[in-house]
């Protein structure tokens, strides 16, 4: 008895430990958004006083005014809504079908398309930012809405593919027998009877892609120099001047482009952990 005793001890003293760290690491983590947030609120003297304060005292929105009604941070939160939902959508309707060929049906020269959709995933977007530059040129897409998306869908779709590729080899293949039986086609057996098993799957490549369009830097200050097509990314970048950096209204800005990001997250953090997992698993 003594010795089970001593063991349990043991463990908890371990589980106790690991607790205590991941605490310090979440504490580490969230310490810069914390700045972050805390930074958006203060005052310009506020934020340049020595030593810096901890908190804002007193509150002020006056940081998230200037963003959006002096620099049109509005107009760059728009522009990165349209292309990263329209991004996002290209890419789970191409990745789907092309996961699900993948994932459960056989066919020759399987391996090297797999092979091949790794190595587009891992291809850097720089060495590519040059011809795709003067492809835009010469169609007229410069400072556009598909002079963003078309590319965004190209650069993520083989990691679209990867995930939802594993995650439909995990679902069980009596799932469309049954659609078979009933005389579905296979699409008609996709949307109905596949797709609601997938659905963590397709929610964690959703929120990559989004993710990655939504924070996306080099192809859209390429691409789009007019004011009216910039996303956030850029727009951000472009808030000060050679003489004047609005740190103030930098970190309001900085704020409203996290914070969708995060409540996408948030929203759909189950599901997320569960297509990784079963991708990592299954694949």
């Amino acid at each position: 008895m003594s010795g089970r005793l001593a063991k349990r001890r043991g463990w908890r003293r371990v589980v106790n430990g690991v607790n205590l760290a991941s605490l310090l690491v979440a504490v580490f983590v969230s310490a810069p958004l914390y700045w972050l947030v805390s930074a958006s609120l203060k005052s310009p003297v506020e934020i340049g006083a020595t030593p810096p304060t901890a908190y804002p005292h007193p509150v002020t929105l006056t940081n998230f005014r200037q963003a959006f009604l002096h620099y049109g941070f509005g107009r760059y939160l728009l522009n990165s809504v349209v292309v990263s939902l329209a991004s996002t959508v290209l890419v789970l309707a191409l990745g789907i079908l092309a996961g699900y060929a993948l994932g459960r049906f056989p066919m020759r020269g399987k391996l090297p398309v797999l092979m091949g959709l790794l190595m587009i995933s891992v291809f850097p977007a720089i060495a590519v930012i040059s011809p795709l530059y003067l492809i835009m040129r010469e169609i007229g897409w410069l400072n556009s809405y598909q002079a963003l998306i078309l590319p965004y869908t190209a650069f993520n779709l083989p990691f679209a593919i990867w995930i939802l590729r594993n995650y439909f080899i995990g679902i069980p293949p009596e799932m469309e027998e049954v659609g078979r039986l009933d005389g579905a086609s296979p699409l008609r057996t996709l949307w109905s009877i596949i797709l609601p098993q997938a659905r963590p799957g397709i929610f964690t490549a959703a929120v990559f892609t989004f993710t990655a369009c939504w924070t996306e830097f080099l192809m859209a200050v390429s691409f789009n120099s007019a004011n009216g097509y910039r996303t956030i990314a850029v727009g951000i970048a472009l808030f000060g001047s050679a003489f004047v950096v609005p740190y103030g209204t930098i970190f309001a800005a900085s704020v409203a482009a996290v914070l969708p990001i995060a409540i996408l997250v948030l929203v759909f953090r189950r599901s997320v952990v569960s297509g990784l997992t079963a991708g990592a698993v299954k694949g």
